[in-house]
């Protein structure tokens, strides 16, 4: 079975383990600028089944700490979120507020980033990356003092580069994802094996073993994501049809019903019965 690890237990399970550790290391590297990598990490939530279903209420996501004491909240979200930007403040706030205990001290607390994947398109532009930080509103400037938190989006779906235009190892992530259980690791690609680190993912997916209850999970997942991508589809066609309906009703004892059908897609047959219904 090829896996796809956008699948929530694949991408929790290859990631989240504790052995692949260098894996989450690595790209977690490929999202930040060069002053901010990491040396080392801490897993503080390692995948383990039971801990995975017990969690299938709340957020599937990936804690860890660096060595400097930054704290990271890796997800995978596949299924669209109109609200999904407060939910991810929400949960990173969380975990910034949740580093002291009542007695604490403030100077305690460490910086909080978040790394959202989308497997769906969340902003208007066509750009794959963005991070988001505080700064000044006039001067744009960021301060020492108040590097606290930051959000960083990565839009999968807006990735469009080939192989052989990859220049960044987070386009090798993002390809991988999108595409890593079309590969096998007796044929990966020279420009995705060139990265050891997405190589050995890559190799990691392949050989990763999946027991009755994960392959009934991950079945199930896979099924979820499947269905909720045609009901986006179907309510897209929808909402075309409803927008045509519209467009249609504004020009009725405007146009005649050929012009209108021309215009809107809709058969002379519906453009009749609108009349009919004014």
């Amino acid at each position: 079975m090829n896996i796809n690890p956008k699948i929530d237990i694949a991408f929790k399970k290859l990631f989240g383990s504790e052995e692949n550790k260098d894996i989450l290391k690595a790209f977690v590297n490929s999202v930040l600028p060069e002053h901010e990598q990491i040396k080392d990490l801490t897993l503080k939530n390692p995948y383990n089944l039971a801990t995975y279903i017990a969690g299938k209420s709340g957020i599937l996501d990936i804690k860890a700490q660096a060595e400097n004491g930054t704290w990271f909240d890796v997800e995978m979200q596949i299924g669209e979120q109109e609200f999904f930007g407060k939910r991810i403040k929400y949960y990173l706030d969380k975990m910034y507020v949740d580093q002291l205990n009542e007695s604490d001290e403030y100077s305690k607390l460490k910086k909080v980033i978040g790394i959202a994947i989308l497997d769906f398109d969340y902003f208007s532009d066509d750009r794959y990356k963005r991070g988001i930080t505080y700064k000044d509103m006039d001067t744009n400037e960021t301060y020492p003092h108040l590097n606290l938190s930051d959000i960083y989006f990565i839009e999968l779906k807006k990735f469009s580069k080939d192989l052989q235009h990859l220049t960044s190892a987070l386009d090798r992530w993002i390809t991988f994802l999108n595409k890593a259980h079309q590969y096998h690791k007796n044929n990966i690609p020279a420009e995705l094996a060139s990265d050891l680190n997405v190589k050995l993912a890559i190799e990691k997916l392949e050989t990763m073993y999946l027991d009755h209850d994960e392959r009934e999970i991950y079945e199930n997942e896979r099924k979820r994501k499947l269905d909720k991508l045609e009901e986006l589809r179907t309510a897209r066609v929808e909402g075309e049809r409803d927008k045509a309906i519209e467009i249609a009703r504004n020009f009725l004892g405007v146009v005649d019903d050929e012009v209108i059908a021309q215009k809107t897609g809709l058969s002379i047959e519906e453009i009749k019965k609108l009349r009919e219904n004014l």
